[in-house]
């Protein structure tokens, strides 16, 4: 409407007063709802064309949208393991830091496990205790084992000695004896030696095994007994807690509710432009958005980043092949828009819905290329003059959106 009215103040204007001072013909005689398409043909024809061409290069050049939003990210408060409420630390809507306990489940499954590994741990240690009482009585007996070993080899070689003097006292059948009760000295010395080794191998590797397996699972039930308690992972808010005692979270169909970052969503906001603005909207460009949440305000943006995909395009595979008739909606470039002067919209609360005018500026083009032509000067001249007339339009649609969304939405 703003742009057939201006451009009829240069077309159908200029034609009725031609008709009504030169040619003498008056409105409402001549002139009049009749005969107004025969006297003001070129006027007409002339508005339309202009407008056509005006809405044209307006909104291919400075596109618009009133799909913006500043999208902020939520976390879901979840244990690892299903389990029972037990205590409850915070309250819904509370601000908390990262770190900061939730909500506790219970956990006497898991401080039994505790106490299991500590009993095991106090029964490796008397076990390592009465390993030591073992080995020395391993000791002993091998002490006893060498004496008794002595003894007989003493008596060995004096039976032996006296044979050897020809002494009739030493029969042959008692040295026999005598060697094989040596040989039975010598292999009860080596099984009193392996006893003490096996008392040593239990004390070194057996039993410290045994006590490191034991302190492992100590530690597992530590750890699951900390996962009993849920902290918060990042500073934010909870919403949508309303945990009692008693109740049952489960990490797949129950969550706890929503922690919602504090600084998601703030400064940032994401606009959707038509896909026929792809080459216009570029990092770097300015733009405008009005919010409901904050009406009455045009607030100045940079477009810091273009999302390099559209969203629609996406595929996951699947068992069936994608048509691509199936797509309906065409999608939109996603823009990531910030303010140009911090603060502006620190009042803006994430998640508001907005409008945006993206503008295209070329005055750093005319100004650093001079090999531009007289008829591309002027172009470009008209394309950064017209973004006028979409300022204009968002600050009337800023004005209008209170008296719309309160009056005639009947909100």
């Amino acid at each position: 409407m703003l742009e057939l009215f201006l451009c009829s103040l240069v077309t159908i204007l200029p034609d009725y007063l031609l008709r009504r001072r030169f040619q003498g013909k008056q409105f409402g005689e001549h002139i009049n709802f009749f005969t107004i398409w025969y006297e003001l043909r070129w006027g007409i024809t002339l508005c339309l064309m202009l407008t056509i061409s005006l809405l044209t290069i307006v909104f291919y050049y400075h596109p618009s949208t009133s799909n913006v939003v500043s999208f902020f990210r939520t976390v879901t408060i979840l244990s690892e393991g299903a389990g029972r409420v037990e205590e409850v630390y915070v309250d819904n809507n509370q601000a908390v830091e990262a770190g900061d306990p939730l909500f506790k489940l219970d956990s006497s499954r898991q401080e039994a496990a505790r106490e299991a590994a500590l009993r095991q741990i106090a029964e490796v240690d008397a076990a390592l205790a009465v390993a030591q009482t073992d080995r020395a009585a391993a000791v002993a007996a091998v002490d006893q084992a060498q004496a008794a070993l002595a003894q007989v080899r003493e008596d060995l070689d004096r039976r032996l000695t006296l044979q050897a003097r020809g002494s009739t006292v030493v029969s042959e059948r008692d040295v026999e004896v005598l060697e094989n009760e040596l040989d039975l000295r010598e292999g009860a010395l080596d099984a009193a030696r392996a006893g003490v080794a096996a008392v040593d191998a239990n004390i070194s590797v057996l039993l410290p095994a045994q006590r490191a397996t034991a302190e492992a699972a100590l530690v597992q039930a530590e750890v699951e007994i900390e996962k009993m308690t849920v902290h918060a992972g990042t500073a934010g808010r909870v919403e949508q807690f309303a945990l009692q005692e008693g109740d049952i979270v489960n990490p797949i169909l129950r969550p706890a509710g929503i922690l919602v970052p504090l600084a998601s969503g703030h400064n940032r906001f994401q606009a959707g432009f038509p896909q026929i603005s792809a080459q216009v909207v570029k990092k770097g460009g300015v733009a405008e958005i009005t919010c409901i949440s904050k009406p009455f305000t045009i607030v100045p943006m940079v477009i810091v980043e273009v999302q390099d995909v559209i969203a629609a395009g996406q595929v996951r595979p699947s068992d069936r092949l994608l048509d691509s008739q199936s797509l309906q909606a065409p999608g939109t470039i996603t823009a990531f828009l910030e303010p140009i002067y911090p603060g502006q919209t620190d009042d803006i609360p994430p998640g508001s819905r907005c409008m945006a005018n993206a503008y295209t500026s070329n005055h750093a083009r005319l100004e650093e290329d001079p090999d531009l032509g007289f008829g591309t000067r002027i172009f470009l001249h008209v394309v950064d003059t017209v973004g006028v007339i979409h300022a204009a339009g968002l600050r009337i649609r800023s004005l209008l959106l209170p008296l719309q969304t309160l009056v005639f939405s009947g909100h």
